[in-house]
């Protein structure tokens, strides 16, 4: 089990922020090329991202292309399909179209380039009302993208709401996303950026009301972000702890003939296991994301997604 629980943004025209993002504890890492970056610098930024992700790092690295119908988005996709390179940020996707031209240019580069069939994973970004309306169909579409992400900046730009701080107006689309995301087989999404970084106390109730609504992680837009996700995302010691004596009791409950039992004074059955489980496997997976940052540093560019077939 792979856990994503945060993806921490960095501006692909600026190296030094690129080159620090990958140190920042993040479980990857996106290299910018769409809205953090001005139109004259594009091209520059693009040659910059891939000599970065070509060289020795710790993690994940993704690219953030710019999205298709831009005059950018051909550019930036021949470029990205490249060893080094995990997986490539699709923004702004509106229909099962956009998902099977990215699909079907990734996938023949890859083969072009030699690389192995799957090898660059893809995540479709969420941000407007028309990719909403078509999320069920987005869903659908999918091969090789195995999980949604929300951009709620654009998204309320293009409904005209108003991004408030307790996101009530944000709770449809992003429960949708999650329901979606379920009934098409994809993992959980990841939840938006927060964009008032003076409010970091309004940031840590966003993140784990996106850890509440079944997201798998969240979207960060500044360094100081990454560990109060990485916190908000697993589950505490006390959730832990419980997990195991649910898995335990309930084992010793099915060899003597129950399926319905009590622990800690609350009913347990077949539900409430799988979840324990599932907690325990979160749990297991963010150590061993951990380990792999560690073991990963100064040894050259990640192949984590070397050798996956696509979904």
């Amino acid at each position: 089990m792979t856990i994503y629980r945060s993806f921490l943004f960095a501006p692909g025209n600026h190296p030094r922020r690129v080159q620090k993002s990958f140190t920042l504890g993040a479980d990857a890492v996106i290299l910018d090329l769409e809205d953090a970056v001005p139109i004259a610098e594009k091209a520059a930024a693009r040659e910059a991202v891939m000599a970065a992700l070509q060289a020795p790092r710790a993690g994940l690295g993704y690219v953030r292309v710019n999205a298709l119908g831009t005059p950018w988005a051909c550019a930036d996709l021949l470029a990205a399909v490249a060893p080094g390179v995990d997986g490539i940020v699709l923004p702004k996707v509106e229909s099962a179209a956009d998902v099977h031209a990215a699909e079907w240019l990734i996938g023949a580069l890859e083969r072009d380039r030699g690389l192995a069939e799957g090898r660059i994973d893809l995540i479709a970004t969420i941000e407007t009302a028309a990719g909403l309306c078509r999320i069920e169909e987005i869903v659908r579409a999918a091969r090789r993208v195995r999980r949604l992400a929300f951009g709620a900046g654009d998204f309320t730009t293009d409904l005209g709401l108003t991004w408030t701080d307790d996101e009530q107006e944000l709770l449809s689309c992003r429960s949708t996303l999650v329901a979606q995301s379920r009934a098409a087989g994809l993992e959980p999404p990841i939840d938006t950026v927060w964009a008032a970084l003076s409010d970091p106390a309004g940031f840590e109730r966003s993140a784990c009301r996106g850890r509440q609504l079944g997201f798998q992680g969240k979207l960060c837009i500044h360094p100081d972000q990454v560990p109060v996700v990485n916190a908000c995302f697993l589950p505490d010691p006390d959730e832990v702890a419980r997990a195991r004596r649910v898995v335990a009791a309930f084992a010793e409950a099915e060899r003597a003939g129950l399926a319905a039992i009590q622990v800690d004074g609350q009913f347990v059955d077949y539900p409430i296991v799988h979840r324990a489980r599932r907690v325990l496997a979160q749990f297991e997976a963010a150590g061993q994301a951990a380990q792999g940052r560690s073991g990963l540093a100064g040894s050259g560019p990640a192949s984590h997604g070397e050798g996956r077939a696509a979904r």
